[in-house]
């Protein structure tokens, strides 16, 4: 049974804002010819790497919320200001979730299956701007 990670995505104030940086690191990226990943780089490896990696996912916490996910493809070290560091490599796609609301935390968490959202159907609230969803699921009306 595949594990997820949840993070914050500190900085983004809505999933275009999560896509359109994601976007821009992946050019840079490619400009310089280093690896074209999509990768979050962070301090600690996590140790149930098998069960990450058998379907898992990250989990974005944007704004209280959580909101989107995308499937872990790999982990890699890395080093950054001269440390190790880990590389979540991930899939380009951004599943949207179904909202709902996370404290927040530092670093990353392992995320159960069973208390991970579920993913939203093609066109359901898809079109609802990410602010108006966080409101009206901060006032519980939906």
């Amino acid at each position: 049974m595949p594990l997820h990670l949840i993070k914050l995505c500190v900085g983004a104030d809505s999933i275009a804002d999560l896509a359109a940086w994601q976007k821009e690191r992946l050019a840079e990226a490619k400009a310089k010819g280093v690896d074209s990943d999509i990768r979050h780089v962070t301090r600690m490896t996590p140790k149930r790497d098998d069960e990450l990696l058998d379907g898992g996912s990250l989990y974005w916490v944007i704004k209280g919320h959580i909101a989107v996910r995308q499937k872990l493809t790999a982990l890699k070290p890395a080093v950054k200001n001269g440390k190790p560091h880990c590389a979540l490599i991930l899939d380009p796609k951004l599943v949207r979730t179904a909202r709902r609301f996370h404290r927040p935390f530092q670093g990353w968490r392992y995320l159960d299956p069973k208390d991970a959202p579920r993913d939203l159907k093609k066109g359901e609230t898809d079109t609802m701007p990410d602010e108006l969803h966080a409101e009206l699921s901060d006032l519980g009306l939906i």
